[in-house]
């Protein structure tokens, strides 16, 4: 009687071929977010990478920035409004001060004017880039939160690279901003629907922005196609920030005096 012995074939040295690598994901992959976003986040569930997309994002997003102050339109309008100031001042105070005081006053309001330039120049270029930055950290923390109580493991690197490939959609919404900006000759522009509203009138049609719903509708899309929470749980705590992120500029424009 003979014993027949099926023997499996060794693999060759070095040989990886039985262990896949994943399908890498960088900037060559970032347009996928507007034409194949589920593609894009199957390879994010593999992979977590964000290093350079996010490296990429923040310097455009300067770029922007620069080009914003460079268009001359920022002194402008703080320009107009130190004239107008000035003129509402020598209007109400010319008669009730002497000429040294009102000079005096109408000093430091050309040094505010010259502070204010000089604020939003910075903000122009360094708070677009932070504000990406910390609300990237801000969502993936919050969802990780939110996937750990649904008891899955979540994975902090894949949540991450979902709010970064989204963000450049945000940037797209930025570099159209400042397109109008260019066309228009003015700094009275807004990609929401408070284009609607009267020019300088704060409203709650700000809250309406079709990129800031693209954005989290990419993380929604993100979030379910790496089975980090389920569609319905995806929507409530996205459906919640997103609340959130339109609230809290409307309301600081209605807050802020004009």
């Amino acid at each position: 009687m003979t014993v027949d012995v099926v023997t499996s074939p060794c693999p060759a040295a070095g040989d990886t071929s039985e262990e896949p690598q994943p399908a890498s994901v960088g900037l060559f992959q970032v347009p996928w977010v507007f034409t194949s976003p589920v593609r894009l986040f199957r390879r994010v569930e593999d992979t977590g990478a964000y290093g350079w997309p996010l490296v990429v994002l923040l310097a455009l997003s300067v770029l922007i920035g620069y080009a914003e102050i460079q268009t001359g339109l920022i002194d402008r309008v703080v320009a107009l409004q130190t004239e107008r100031q000035l003129a509402e001042l020598e209007k109400t105070q010319g008669l009730l001060v002497d000429r040294m005081e009102l000079r005096d006053r109408m000093d430091d309001l050309r040094k505010q004017g010259e502070f204010m330039v000089l604020i939003r120049r910075l903000g122009a270029v360094a708070l677009t880039p932070l504000h990406l930055l910390v609300s990237f950290l801000f969502i993936s923390s919050i969802l990780y939160a939110a996937v750990a109580l649904t008891g899955r493991k979540p994975e902090y690197h894949t949540l991450m690279s979902i709010c970064v490939y989204a963000g450049f959609v945000q940037l797209s919404g930025y570099a159209l901003r400042l397109i109008m900006m260019l066309c228009y000759r003015t700094s009275q522009v807004d990609t929401s629907l408070a284009m609607l509203a009267e020019p300088g009138k704060p409203t709650a049609l700000a809250a309406i922005d079709p990129f800031r719903i693209w954005f989290w509708v990419l993380v929604v899309v993100g979030v379910c196609v790496t089975q980090q929470l389920r569609r319905r749980t995806a929507i409530v705590w996205c459906g919640l920030m997103f609340l959130l992120a339109s609230a809290v500029p409307v309301g600081l424009s209605f807050a802020t005096p004009r």
